[in-house]
């Protein structure tokens, strides 16, 4: 099969059940404290929305055992995420995922792999070097910085020990924790989760808005560079309407582009 064969391949159906102790691990994980008591105290906990990433990376992860690209290079590009409604505090979620487009990026292909449940839709772009030059559309262009200066500016402290927690949600990819593996994969040292530094920005992009994080009804952003444990991120911000577009940078190297949050009063 081509890269373009897999279009619209479906890979198949989860339910994947869960009790309070995973939502709140999960929002110390990106950044939550003890003073947050609607995040992380069961009595009134409210799920944070990305949790729900958490739930559906089975999908992706699917697609490269399936042998749709090299996993060894293959690299998490965007994430969007839409909220359908509120994620219950424990109980079961029940999945849907299928590739729903594969763009030829030349010596290049990207591969969007859409998980679908009554609560969200979500999609992953996974960027396969040389899986391109299938003679596919190239795809949409990458959402530009916003012009003039940011309406506001953030900064966002990962921990040193984040990656270690984060990593215990279930994406156990061994260079987030083992330095033999981050080495191998071409990185000094092991490194963040992309949508766990993803999911870190959304908590001050809320509270910036007037709005709580559980209250998240979309977002996207592009990984454009790692982000180590330990980092401090200058976050720029600029209102778009109804929505907050956002870049992150990290010594003035840019980490998160194309960013876009929108909030709902809960």
């Amino acid at each position: 099969m081509n890269a373009g064969d897999w279009k619209g391949r479906p890979l198949g159906t989860r339910t994947v059940s869960y009790d309070e102790t995973r939502p709140i691990l999960y929002a110390l994980a990106v950044g939550a404290h003890a003073t947050d008591l609607d995040l992380v105290f069961e009595e009134r906990l409210r799920v944070l929305p990305t949790f729900a990433l958490t739930l559906a990376q089975w999908a992706p992860d699917a697609l490269g055992s399936a042998g749709a690209f090299d996993v060894r290079t293959a690299v998490h590009g965007t994430q969007r995420l839409r909220v359908l409604a509120p994620l219950p505090r424990s109980g079961a979620v029940e999945m849907s995922a299928h590739v729903s487009d594969v763009w030829d990026k030349g010596r290049a292909a990207v591969f969007d792999v859409t998980v679908t449940s009554e609560y969200f839709e979500a999609t992953w772009s996974l960027f396969a070097p040389g899986s391109g030059g299938f003679g596919g559309e190239r795809g949409p262009s990458a959402r530009p910085r916003p012009d003039g200066a940011p309406d506001l500016s953030l900064p966002v402290r990962t921990d040193p020990d984040q990656a270690a927690l984060y990593r215990l949600l279930g994406d156990r990819h061994h260079m987030h924790i083992d330095p033999d593996a981050a080495k191998a994969a071409g990185m000094p040292r092991p490194f963040m989760h992309g949508l766990c530094t993803l999911a870190a920005v959304t908590l001050p992009l809320a509270a910036a808005a007037g709005a709580h994080p559980a209250d998240l009804r979309e977002l996207e952003a592009r990984f454009a560079s790692p982000v180590f444990p330990g980092d401090e991120l200058a976050v720029d911000a600029w209102k778009a309407g109804d929505a907050t577009a956002f870049e992150a940078a990290v010594d003035g190297t840019t980490v998160l582009s194309a960013g876009q949050a929108t909030f709902t009063a809960g």
